[in-house]
C-alpha cells in the first residue's frame, strides 16, 4: 500500500489573514451606501453649526467690544492689515448684515460640507485668500472691509460651475438650480456706496478658480465591469 506524505506538510502558515499568494482570506466588507451617506449628512451638518456658531461668537463678542474688532478688517493696500484677510469675512456690522451672510451662506455650506471637511477647507481658504487680496489690492484706499458676503459668493460661485469641471451631471443640475435661486446675487457685482462689490467679485474668482483646481470633491466613478477570472 503505497505511503502518503503526512497531511500537515501541507499547512499553509498564518500570514496576517492573506494567503501566500496576497489574495485575503476573507473579503472585507463593503461600506453600505446608507453608512455612507448618513456620515456625509452628519459631516454638513457639523460643518453648518461649526460656521454659524464661529461668526454669530464673533459678532456678540464685537458688540461687547463696543465694535472693536471691525478694525480688523480690511484695509486696502496698507500692508499692516495684509493679514486680515482671514479675520475679515467673520466681521458684521450689524444684525441685518450677519443676517443675509447667514441665511445664504447655510445653504452654500451644507450642499459642500456633503461632499467632507477636506473639499469643504479647501474652497474656503481659496475664496478668503483670492477674495482677500483682490479686496486688499483694489478696494480703495481710506475704506475698511469686513462680512463673509465675499465666502458666501465664492462658495456659491464654486457651487455653480464644479460640475462642468467635474463632469457630473449632478452637480451641474445642483448649479444650475443655485444660479436660479440666487440670480439676484449679481447685483453685488456693481459698484455700490457702502457695499463691497470688490469682495463680492474677487470671492467669487476664488469660487471658479476652487472648481476648477481641485480634486477632492469628483464623484466616485465606479470601474467598469469586466468578464473573466483573477489577473
Amino acid at each position: 500500500m503505497p505511503q502518503y506524505p503526512d497531511r500537515s506538510a501541507f499547512h499553509v502558515p498564518d500570514s496576517g489573514g492573506t494567503f501566500p499568494w496576497g489574495l485575503p482570506a476573507t473579503a472585507p466588507p463593503a461600506p453600505s451606501l446608507l453608512a455612507s451617506g448618513r456620515a456625509r449628512l452628519s459631516t454638513a451638518v457639523r460643518l453648518t453649526l461649526g460656521w454659524v456658531i464661529t461668526i454669530w461668537g464673533v459678532f456678540l463678542l464685537n458688540i461687547l467690544s463696543g465694535g472693536y474688532l471691525n478694525s480688523f478688517g480690511i484695509h486696502p493696500l496698507d500692508p499692516a492689515f495684509l493679514p486680515t484677510i482671514v479675520s475679515a469675512p467673520f466681521l458684521h456690522l450689524g444684525f441685518a448684515h450677519i443676517m443675509g451672510n447667514t441665511s445664504v451662506g447655510v445653504a452654500a455650506v451644507f450642499i459642500i460640507g456633503l461632499s467632507g471637511r477636506r473639499t469643504f477647507f479647501e474652497v474656503t481658504v481659496i475664496c478668503m485668500v483670492v477674495g482677500g487680496l483682490g479686496t486688499w489690492l483694489l478696494g480703495g484706499v481710506g475704506t475698511n472691509h469686513i462680512g463673509a458676503s465675499g465666502l458666501v459668493y465664492g462658495w456659491m460661485s464654486y457651487l455653480m460651475v464644479r460640475g462642468f469641471y467635474n463632469r457630473s451631471l449632478g452637480q451641474i443640475i445642483v448649479g444650475g438650480i443655485l444660479l436660479f435661486s440666487f440670480s439676484g446675487m449679481v447685483y453685488g457685482f456693481l459698484p455700490q456706496t457702502g457695499l463691497s462689490w470688490q469682495g463680492h467679485l474677487f470671492g467669487a474668482v476664488g469660487g471658479v478658480i476652487a472648481g476648477a483646481t481641485i480634486t477632492s470633491d469628483d464623484p466616485v466613478r465606479r470601474a467598469p465591469r469586466t468578464r473573466g477570472g483573477l489577473s
